[in-house]
């Protein structure tokens, strides 16, 4: 038992010992040793001790466990003359991240010699040691190195201990947080390795602008002091001399704010934006500079302060190279344009730089697309100069060619003749990209509509520069036929399946036609209830199988709408409505509608279903009341109609409704005309109306492409029983025509007649009036009327209007647009014949917002050749809605 105390005593010692002197005496780091080259001082030629000695020495130091870095490696990027700087060198030691460097001399004097050598630590401030032996004669060499690195090894390997670890100089950044990056603490083994790893930590936290590590000796160990110099902060950022933006606008452009450490290349940074916002504006010539106020407590005041010049335009686009074109017609056809008198309207010459690249694109197709294949439209040099910017573009034209044959090969689902008729590029003179490949989607879209959804058309070319022509082949590998194996519909939270999948002309399991697929997807925009629709198709389980993805974004199908405007009749007068689009998602329409003026009371409650029993029949009816103020009567009408509609032709339905309306006439003035004297009391109407519409538009508010053409026809009396007895017909047609630069021109014309039948009564709220917003604008409603017999004023039983538009986007985005229009029309009495002569005319302009609250309609006619007694001022008009 005592032997086993005395070992058990024994391993405890050693264990207290190994825990008491860890770090003095086992856990050492190697150190790291760079010895320069040594300077040679003799009369004769001993430059090879230049690298001799230092080998020399550095075999030794490796003896003893030093690691000796290559020193040829740490001095590539320094100066010879660097070798003789102090400071230079210790440069040297901390970028090859030496723990201590080492370098020297030998000078030579007869026989006699002397070794003179230094040893610094890189990382420590004023650490240097010198070393110094002699000999007498050359064979001594050897010796006196061996002799100068064993008193260098003695101070490299010195275990001296760290008695204490300083942080001096700080005054905003504690000392606890510089102190948490440096690793070396009290009760460490001494080494500079370490102290040059903590120097570039603390250097990483970016706060100091300057950081000197100094060492003092005491009788406990060596207190390691980390002297450091704190970078100014920045307390207030000031902009001056800015008027093109706002302060707080250059602010929010800032990548440094108050608090931040001042940064010089942050500074220079932000230099740049700021030069940038302005560039933006066309402030070409702006300087911005920056001042620093140095203030307290190491803080500053940064302050920007810009010369923002004058706004310069581009005053020339010059061409040249160019000869089949002139610069006239090569400028009309960039979106960049020069300077021009009305630029501080029209922004034109303003310089932006993606518009000026997407010119080039658009010169190189219009070259491309008119024979010169091989054109070649040169990067726009941009000159900045006092009075204005000067754009140069280079143009290499190259030879013009001409289309030469044109031919298909490949699979052919059609005789080759019928599929060469197609091709737009055969009739053409000369070669177009454009059309080329407008030939390549007409063939893809004939091969779809075959169910070759992936049919592969390639149009080689073949060029005869002597001849110079194009030969065009298109070639066309058809695959396989494809079937929509699913259609999946996602995105649809209130809009149920059924109605979406109701509108697509492509059915699952059915053959893919490109054709009906854009057909259904043009139904589902105009259905309306849908903001976006994405569409995709993958391939599914098998090479001929597809899947269809819709992805819908829904918008809200609500719609109160409120609108207004004036007449003679009615002075001011509000129609305000609440309907529903989509009603619980089924693709019902339910709404209610109530029009108020100082004349007129109208309630109107209405409701469809578009796909009765599950069919495209189309089914609803409408409960009104209207009241009305005439200038010789008053009117009360109670009644109801049911309609049906059900689709016969491609964007063609044929409409059926019935109409019961029991009209109350009173308070008939005594020189009211003879129509209206019938009227008095209750009058009853039983009348049928069948209609066929044509109507091809792509959206239903600010149309783009499509038309719209309506004949009606409405009877009643007769076998349908009442007091009112008349036959109506109506026509209509309107034309959407895209123009240039997004620009739509809608023609529209209008026209009916009404004729009493079977004896009865046509009264005069069945006639026809025109004025107001959905007419002839800038006339009054229903300003424009006939006159009976007696000069009376009366509705008329024929009319014509004719409306012509041109529709302009503004903000596309934004979904606004500015119209121009012209307007005419006239109401003719019975004994009338319709006479273009005597037209009613306007002009006018207005804008058009298909706002998140609901389509905005503002709109300022003006009359031509007004007649005597008429207003000849110009007259607003507007509508208005919101949707929810």
């Amino acid at each position: 038992m005592k032997r086993y105390g005395k070992l058990s005593g024994l391993i405890l010692l050693v264990c207290m010992l190994w825990g008491a002197f860890p770090r003095a005496t086992f856990a050492l780091d190697t150190v790291r040793v760079l010895v320069l080259p040594f300077e040679i001082y003799a009369k004769e030629d001993l430059s090879y001790l230049r690298q001799d000695i230092p080998k020399a020495l550095e075999r030794h130091l490796a003896d003893e466990g030093a690691i000796v870095l290559d020193a040829m490696e740490a001095v590539s990027e320094f100066q010879p003359s660097d070798l003789k700087n102090s400071e230079k060198i210790r440069q040297i030691g901390l970028s090859s991240g030496a723990d201590y460097i080492l370098w020297g001399s030998l000078t030579r004097i007869g026989d006699a010699f002397s070794l003179d050598a230094s040893m610094a630590e890189p990382a420590v401030d004023k650490s240097f040691e010198t070393f110094h032996v002699e000999g007498e004669r050359t064979e001594q060499l050897i010796g006196r190195v061996k002799e100068l690195a064993g008193k260098m090894i003695q101070k490299l390997f010195r275990r001296e201990m760290v008695s204490d670890v300083r942080v001096e100089g700080n005054q905003r950044i504690e000392k606890e947080a510089v102190l948490k990056k440096i690793k070396i603490q009290a009760g460490d083994v001494y080494r500079a390795g370490r102290i040059s790893d903590d120097l570039k930590a603390v250097y990483a936290m970016g706060f100091f602008d300057d950081i000197r590590v100094e060492m003092e000796k005491t009788p406990a160990g060596n207190v390691v002091i980390f002297k450091v110099k704190e970078k100014s902060s920045i307390r207030v950022i000031r902009i001056k001399g800015n008027h093109v933006y706002e302060t707080d606008e250059i602010k929010e452009n800032l990548t440094i704010r108050t608090g931040s450490i001042l940064n010089v290349f942050r500074i220079r940074r932000n230099i740049d934006r700021i030069e940038q916002l302005y560039r933006e504006k066309n402030y070409h010539n702006a300087h911005v500079s920056y001042e620093l106020y140095p203030l307290e407590n190491n803080q500053v005041d940064l302050e920007f302060q810009i010369e923002e010049g004058t706004k310069v335009r581009i005053r020339q686009i010059l061409f040249s190279g160019n000869e089949a074109y002139s610069d006239k017609k090569l400028k009309k056809i960039m979106k960049t344009s020069e300077k021009g008198f009305f630029s501080w309207l029209t922004s034109s010459g303003e310089l932006n730089r993606e518009d000026l690249n997407g010119d080039v694109e658009k010169l190189t197709a219009f070259y491309r697309n008119s024979g010169y294949v091989h054109a070649r439209i040169g990067e726009p040099a941009v000159d900045f100069r006092p009075d204005g910017i000067f754009v140069n573009i280079r143009i290499d034209e190259g030879l013009r060619f001409k289309v030469g044959d044109v031919d298909i090969d490949g699979d052919l689902v059609l005789p080759e003749e019928d599929l060469i008729q197609t091709l737009k590029i055969a009739g053409e003179e000369f070669y177009s990209r454009e059309i080329v490949r407008n030939d390549v989607l007409a063939l893809s879209d004939l091969y779809s509509d075959e169910g070759y959804a992936y049919a592969d058309i390639v149009p080689r070319l073949t060029q005869d520069d002597e001849k110079r022509i194009v030969n065009i082949v298109y070639t066309i590998q058809k695959g396989k036929q494809v079937y929509f194996e699913k259609i999946i519909i996602a995105g649809n939270t209130k809009t149920r399946d059924k109605v979406i999948r109701r509108q697509l002309k492509v059915y699952e399991q059915e053959l893919y036609s490109g054709k009906r697929l854009k057909r259904g997807i043009r139904n589902l925009y105009r259905l309306d209830y849908f903001e976006d629709i994405k569409v995709d198709t993958v391939k599914g389980s098998a090479d001929d199988q597809m899947i269809l993805t819709l992805d819908v974004t829904e918008k809200p199908t609500g719609m109160f709408s409120f609108g207004g405007g004036y007449s003679s009749v009615e002075n001011l007068f509000v129609v305000a409505s609440v309907s529903q689009r989509n009603l619980f998602g089924r693709g019902q329409t339910l709404s209610l509608k109530a029009e108020l003026g100082s004349t007129t009371t109208e309630y109107t409650l209405s409701f469809t279903e578009p796909w009765l029993f599950d069919i495209p029949l189309s089914a609803g009816f409408d409960l009104f009341n209207w009241t009305t103020e005439y200038d010789d009567y008053d009117k009360d009408s109670t009644g109801f109609a049911v309609r049906f509609g059900y689709p016969v032709f491609d964007y063609t339905r044929a409409y059926i409704s019935y109409k019961f309306d029991i009209t109350d006439v009173y308070d008939i003035v005594d020189d009211a005309s003879k129509t209206i004297m019938e009227l008095d009391g209750e009058n009853l109407t039983s009348s049928i109306t069948a209609s066929l519409r044509y109507d091809s538009r792509d959206r239903m508010f600010n149309p783009t492409e499509g038309s719209d053409h309506s004949l009606t026809i409405e009877h009643s009396g007769g076998v349908l029983g009442g007091d009112i007895a008349f036959t109506k017909y109506t026509a209509e047609t309107g034309w959407y025509i895209p123009l240039l630069w997004d620009t739509v021109g809608f023609v529209h014309g209008r026209g009916g007649y009404v004729q009493s039948s079977g004896g009865g009564i046509l009264p005069d709220y069945e006639r026809f009036y025109l004025g107001g917003m959905n007419s002839v604008r800038g006339y009054d409603w229903q300003d424009i009327h006939a006159e009976d017999e007696d000069g009376d004023e009366i509705g008329g039983d024929k009319f014509m209007q004719f409306n012509a538009e041109l529709i302009v986007p503004l903000l596309k985005k934004a979904g606004v647009v500015g119209v121009l229009f012209y307007d005419a029309g006239d109401v003719y009495g019975a004994d009338e014949d319709p006479d273009f002569a005597t037209l009613k005319e306007s002009i006018g302009y207005g804008f058009r917002w298909y706002s998140p609250m609901g389509p905005i309609r503002i709109e300022y006619g003006y009359m031509l050749d007004p007649e005597e007694g008429e207003d000849t001022r110009g007259r607003w008009e507007f509508t208005m809605g919101s949707a929810f």
